[in-house]
């Protein structure tokens, strides 16, 4: 992963180049010389690798190794120094000349080192020119990433089923049909052939969806938890509480109703023993599918009259999938269609080869040389065992461009089958350095981007969409996940430990991120502790009462993701960790964050999942580089410029605020946070609250919770919330929204909750260009009467774009 190495030490050496705090952080002028000249050397590498993209000769591998070596050990020598002086920094703050000449005293002791990397890095750049000068690295044709004239019709993403129309038939038929019985419905195959798609594609089927009155859905997998089960199963049903007898609660929500239960990916027998009898048969027509790559598990779970195999396709199935991978509705060019023929051919017939290598067709360059280049490799890749399917795949892999990469690797840190909040992605990836900055738009923006180019390709799923369309969560297919798995670790990018692995093995030093998916004590981690790790992810069951001290170990950690370690109070020994970019922590109780947490000056996500309300010092508001405040329920101390020389930070980078509390928003406060985008807030009680909310320039997403409006009536303005695009109201008294479509010109969802007092929606509110959902849950009858005339008269304006949504409401229902 040279690219995503060289870009982090980019951002490292940008960081200490341009610190905020001047006193403390002066550059000597050696010192600054040799940080500019190795930025420098670093940027010609990022360039040399985005201009060889698609070149996988053995040479080019090699000097990419070495280039990764190289700037990883710049930046731990770089980093390590942060660390030693940054220490120093906080413990005496009042004596800056000691610091600045502690930092010159230590970068002379490691000098050496560094100059030792930026040797190694001259020769590799003197053996890039020479390649450059004799042209020998040209093995693939040249391409852009999206071809002139383009678009995006030829995405697989979407839920055709080409090649299983009679499948689709029998199977709904089987479902909708007799008898009336509950009746349990296999779907068996080998992995890649498409199990859940298909499934998928029945689930979501408008006829399916009216003929069941509830349907829920949950992936089990290999190393399955009934808990987790029976959450998802009554999450699908709408059925919000997750506290006391779920196995109760869900036989209660079924009891009665005619249901579709889909239970997805099941390995084990015992999975099937722990939730059937959860399952009233009420001789109603209800229908349970399963989905298994094992027969006798088909078999077992009592559906031997119903197992349906899905079967490879035929060549001309295969060519139809891939030819609407790559074109849609378009027609494909004349020279291509019979090496295209082969290429589907050579796939035999297993779906997933065939929309990964229609990912592949969609990004390249149509011409008959880089189809024919794709089709060698097929033949030479698509054999019987799973090790050479495993060929294709890589080949996808080998042709991503460097900056989608390590984006693509990174997958391997989440558990099979994890489905992966893609704003959490997003922001890890940004942390992690892998994000190659973009002057117009924001790192997440960019980063949104690379998701929706790995969605393109076929390399990772959607698991969930908002209303507006946007993906809320992803995942990825289990192979592709063991070709993540597999190169990460080839690449030392990762080390996954899980029930599998007993220790550390020889190595694991040197890795800069280790996964955790299995229970692990804190003294297991003595294997890796004081080496490079800079990531340290937790994906296993809940532990509890943790000792946080092993945190401190790892000097140079920049990612923690701990939300599987329930702490009893926030771990201060955490603030110890300056390169600290990116925390996710769970407390027991009131977490009370300590002042030293502005030590963490690189924090850019601080993430707090607590029972009780977190409590942020002042201190948060010197803290330049945060980008995203998360937490249920917090105390923001108002900023002081005490015991900072008088000095309060622009949080200019803050985009998320979520949770604040009882917190009075001043004109002079927001202007400290200009580029917020994400603002959730309760207990508000002031209307000139509102006026002041609304002037954030770039605010996009607003949800008011508990609150109150003077005389009951909000009335925005014309100039305010320009670019919201969501607006929630939840547990308000507010009775009368006067507002029409020149409020809120961004408008996409807006959603009351709990507004029991709420008279009425106006219906000019109908008239805005962009809205495209009106959600209400727990509202009065009068104000879904007048969502509902809001719909009949959109609709008499023949915009039916608009989505009216009603839960659990005197008028029940989706209108």
């Amino acid at each position: 992963m040279a690219y995503a190495s060289l870009l982090s030490l980019t951002q490292t050496l940008e960081q200490i180049l341009h610190h905020p705090d001047d006193q403390c952080h002066v550059l000597h002028q050696q010192e600054e010389q040799i940080g500019r000249s190795l930025l420098e050397k670093v940027r010609f590498f990022l360039s040399f690798l985005e201009d060889h993209s698609q070149k996988n000769s053995e040479t080019i591998r090699s000097l990419e190794g070495r280039i990764r070596v190289a700037a990883y050990e710049a930046e731990d020598i770089i980093e390590s120094q942060i660390d030693i002086s940054d220490q120093i920094v906080s413990d005496s703050r009042n004596h800056c000349e000691r610091c600045v000449e502690f930092r010159r005293y230590n970068l002379a002791k490691k000098y050496g080192n560094l100059q030792k990397v930026i040797q190694e890095l001259d020769s590799i750049s003197e053996q890039v020119v020479n390649m450059k000068d004799r042209n020998d690295v040209e093995i693939l044709p040249a391409r852009n990433l999206f071809p002139a004239g383009s678009s995006k019709v030829g995405s697989s993403n979407n839920s055709d089923m080409v090649g299983f129309d009679d499948d689709l038939k029998q199977i709904k038929d089987r479902l909708t049909g007799q008898p009336s019985k509950l009746e349990i419905l296999s779907i068996v195959g080998m992995g890649g052939i498409g199990k859940t798609t298909f499934v998928r594609n029945v689930y979501d089927d408008p006829l399916i969806e009216n003929y069941f009155d509830t349907r829920a859905w949950t992936t089990i997998s290999q190393e399955y938890n009934v808990q987790k089960m029976l959450t998802d199963l009554l999450e699908s049903t709408n059925y919000q509480s997750n506290i006391g007898n779920l196995a109760e609660k869900l036989y209660k929500c079924l009891k009665g109703r005619r249901y579709l239960i889909v239970l997805d990916d099941l390995w084990d027998t015992k999975a099937w023993d722990e939730v059937q009898r959860l399952f009233p048969d009420d001789s109603n027509g209800s229908r349970i599918i399963l989905t298994t790559r094992l027969e006798d598990v088909a078999v077992y779970a009592g559906s031997s009259s119903a197992i349906h195999h899905l079967s490879f396709l035929s060549p001309e199935k295969s060519w139809n999938l891939l030819h609407q991978t790559v074109f849609g509705k378009e027609c494909c060019p004349c020279e291509l269609e019979e090496i295209g023929k082969e290429i589907a051919k050579n796939c035999k017939g297993l779906p997933l080869a065939l929309v990964v290598i229609g990912g592949l067709l969609y990004k390249g360059k149509r011409t008959h040389d880089y189809w024919m280049y794709v089709k060698q490799n097929v033949n030479s890749a698509v054999i019987d065992t799973d090790d050479q399917f495993m060929e294709i795949l890589l080949l996808s892999f080998n042709h991503l461009p460097h900056h989608l990469r390590a984006c693509f690797l990174y997958m391997a840190v989440f558990p099979e089958d994890y489905k992966i909040r893609k704003s959490e992605l997003t922001k890890l990836w940004v942390a992690e350095g892998f994000i190659k900055p973009d002057r117009y738009k924001s790192l997440e923006a960019v980063a949104e981007k690379y998701v929706e180019d790995l969605l393109d390709r076929n390399m990772i799923l959607v698991h969930k969409r908002s209303y507006t369309g946007k993906i809320n969560f992803c995942g990825i297919h289990d192979l592709m996940r063991d070709l993540c798995v597999r190169k990460a670790q080839e690449e030392n990018f990762l080390h996954l430990y899980d029930r599998r692995v007993k220790n550390f093995p020889e190595g694991t030093y040197n890795q800069r991120r280790v996964s955790i998916h299995s229970h692990i004590y804190g003294h297991h981690l003595e294997g890796i502790y004081g080496s490079h790790v800079r990531s340290l992810l937790y994906h296993c069951l809940d532990i509890f009462n943790e000792d946080s001290s092993f945190t401190t170990s790892f000097l140079l950690l920049r990612v923690l993701q701990a939300f599987s370690i329930s702490f009893y109070e926030f771990p201060v020994e955490i603030v110890e960790l300056v390169n600290l970019r990116f925390i996710v922590l769970k407390c027991m109780r009131t977490c009370e964050l300590p002042a030293s947490i502005s030590n963490l000056f690189n924090l850019q996500t601080l993430i707090i999942y607590s029972r009780g309300i977190v409590k942020l010092p002042s201190d948060i508001w010197k803290m330049p580089r945060l980008r995203h405040i998360w937490t249920r329920e917090c105390f923001l101390a108002y900023p002081s410029a005490a015991g900072n020389g008088g000095k309060i930070a622009l949080l200019e980078n803050l985009q998320t605020l979520k949770g604040v509390i009882d917190f009075k928003f001043t004109k002079k406060v927001l202007q400290m946070m200009p580029n917020l985008k994400k603002l959730k807030i309760g207990f508000l009680h002031s209307c000139a609250d509102m006026a002041i909310i609304g002037s954030l320039p770039n605010l996009e997403v607003l949800n008011l919770r508990t609150f109150t409006y003077d005389g009951s009536v909000w009335e925005p303005t014309e100039d305010n919330f320009l670019q919201l695009k969501v607006l929630l109201l939840e547990e308000t008294d507010l009775e009368y929204l006067k507002a029409d479509e020149t409020n809120f010109p961004s408008l996409q969802h807006l959603t009351f909750s709990y507004c029991e007092q709420l008279e009425e929606i106006p219906s000019a509110i109908g008239n805005i260009p962009t809205l495209q959902v009106i959600k209400l849950c727990k509202c009065s009858i009068s104000a879904v009467k007048s969502v509902k005339l809001i719909q009949e008269e959109q609709q008499d304006l023949e915009n039916d774009n608009l989505q009216i949504i009603i839960y659990d409401s005197p008028m029940d229902g989706v209108v």
